[in-house]
């Protein structure tokens, strides 16, 4: 039950990044060189492949890929 709750959280996890987007529309402050914007889209873009691996690597342990 706790790994279907998990696999429900990586799924949504990357829907409610696109609720935040107006409040991180800002500039400031500058994280590694990037506008914040830029950087919270950036960060996004690494965290879902990985929320898709997680979803893929615990299916694949209960052989719900078959």
């Amino acid at each position: 039950m706790v790994k279907k709750a998990l696999i429900v959280i990586l799924i949504l996890l990357p829907f409610v990044q696109l609720a935040l987007l107006p409040l991180v529309n800002r500039i400031e402050p500058i994280m590694f060189g990037l506008p914040f914007f830029h950087f919270w889209l950036l960060l996004w873009i690494i965290v879902t492949p990985l929320c898709s691996f997680g979803i893929y690597q615990m299916q694949k342990k209960d052989g719900g890929l078959e």
